[in-house]
């Protein structure tokens, strides 16, 4: 008998490590900002992603586990976590503006744990839209909130310890019908009951007891009467948070939105911060996840009177040029958690945000140009991009059957608006062709005005 428990136990030993192999084996040996062509080259945890102009490169793909650093014995507004702004703006839908590249489930297995989500009325169900007017339409709808629901679902049920915040943008009308879908995908079982949530600035439960009651499901909406009505928490009663758009991606500025009270208000116990654009571009993503997003949250930290964030919402959060929004919600966890500005430095692994630029008189100058270019492939996307919503707009027109005058004088309007928004694009690029030669700074190329350009 002992000699077929040795046998059994040698075994194993050599499967788990072939297994170990094998696994390792499929994960190159680049290491984070080396140069690649797949992730299949990048070690562990990385990821090879384009950023800009650059050449592709391993980057940071998933996050430390928070509640690993020092258990999850902390209150819950002692946590820092990912965010993805409009969650459910995913790739692949034509006309549709993206923001993200993976699927809700993809997002949650790489350790993002808060969600935000935009809910509509349309066609007699709610559906998450990216929308205008408070209203959804054929070309502006994404899914059944049901369906985006049932995934967050499938995740809890998977992962007992974990905890998974939503924000709602919520333009849902009819009575009920929120509650409605969270019941009938199965999420009323992980409520966190808002009678629970702390009132004053007060810290939140402890993670573990949240873990412990099954109260693993955190939920706000942006729509005051729901939370009377049907006790989903009023966002602006437990969350302070910045300006979103191009004013929240500015590094050296951080004020609170309109809906929101002052960032110093102290009665608010969780602090949210938004860095993505007005317009999302992927290429303009890499530089806003990277230092851009770093530079923030320490200004946002002072502007907060000295408290760090709890969430950081991004757009394309796997793009970045080195530790990217990984590096980032690491820092908050660091400073939240341990005092110190990176959780992992008790690992002695230090994680760049950004590939360091070689020495040269030429650098500067070059980076310089880069994000200038990038600028003004932003500016020309964002031009195309409205054309094409109007030219969808009026095919629906034509489908609805609603030709007539109104028709043939918005067309011409329209195709008016198309040469101005190629001639402003044109103007961009001329402008930038124009400056390589010349020694201004970013800032000072983007001032120029080019409706005064000739």
């Amino acid at each position: 008998m002992a000699f077929f428990r040795f046998f059994f136990a040698v075994t194993t030993l050599v499967l788990l490590h072939l297994a170990s192999i094998a696994f390792a084996s499929s994960h190159g040996s680049k290491q984070l900002g080396d140069q690649c062509s797949s992730d299949e080259e990048c070690s562990v945890g990385l990821g090879c992603f384009k950023c800009g102009i650059d050449a592709a490169r391993c980057v940071r793909s998933n996050i430390t586990d928070q509640f690993s650093l020092v258990n999850n014995s902390m209150p819950f507004n002692k946590y820092a976590f990912l965010t993805t702004h409009n969650s459910y703006a995913i790739e692949g839908k034509p006309l549709h503006v993206a923001t993200q590249e993976d699927s809700i489930t993809e997002q949650l297995n790489s350790g993002v744990r808060a969600l935000m989500l935009d809910t509509y009325d349309y066609e007699g169900d709610v559906w998450l839209c990216h929308s205008f007017h408070e209203q959804c339409f054929e070309f502006t709808k994404f899914n059944r909130a049901i369906d985006t629901f049932e995934e967050v679902f499938a995740f809890l049920t998977a992962n007992p310890s974990e905890i998974v915040t939503i924000f709602l943008e919520d333009y849902v009308k009819s009575p009920n019908a929120l509650t409605k879908v969270f019941t009938d995908s199965g999420l009323k079982k992980f409520w966190f009951p808002v009678e629970d949530m702390p009132k004053g600035g007060q810290d939140w439960p402890l993670v573990k007891d949240m873990v412990a009651n099954n109260h693993r499901l955190v939920v706000f909406t942006s729509d005051k009467s729901k939370q009377e009505t049907e006790g989903i928490a009023y966002q602006w009663n437990y969350v302070l948070e910045n300006q979103y758009g191009d004013d929240g991606v500015k590094p050296s500025e951080c004020s609170n939105r309109g809906e929101s009270a002052q960032l110093t208000d102290k009665t608010k116990a969780l602090v949210l911060i938004n860095h993505f654009s007005t317009i999302p571009v992927k290429l303009m993503s890499c530089e806003e996840n990277s230092q851009h997003l770093i530079d923030t949250i320490k200004t946002c930290y002072v502007a907060a009177g000295d408290r760090w964030a709890n969430f950081v919402a991004v757009d394309f959060y796997k793009r970045s040029s080195g530790g990217g929004t990984f590096q980032a919600v690491d820092k908050l966890n660091g400073e939240l958690l341990c005092g110190r500005d990176d959780a992992l430095k008790k690992e002695k692994v230090p994680l760049p945000s950004s590939i360091p630029a070689k020495s040269g008189g030429g650098t500067q100058k070059k980076m310089e140009l880069r994000k200038a270019k990038l600028e003004g492939y932003r500016i020309g996307w964002s031009m195309e991009l409205k054309w094409q919503i109007v030219v969808r707009w009026l095919k629906q027109r034509v489908i609805w059957g609603r030709i007539g005058s109104e028709f043939h004088g918005v067309a011409a309007a329209v195709s008016q608006l198309r040469s101005v928004c190629r001639m402003q694009q044109v103007i961009y690029n001329e402008i930038f062709k124009g400056n390589m030669t010349k020694k201004l700074d970013a800032y000072s190329l983007l001032k120029i005005d080019p409706t005064k350009v000739h």
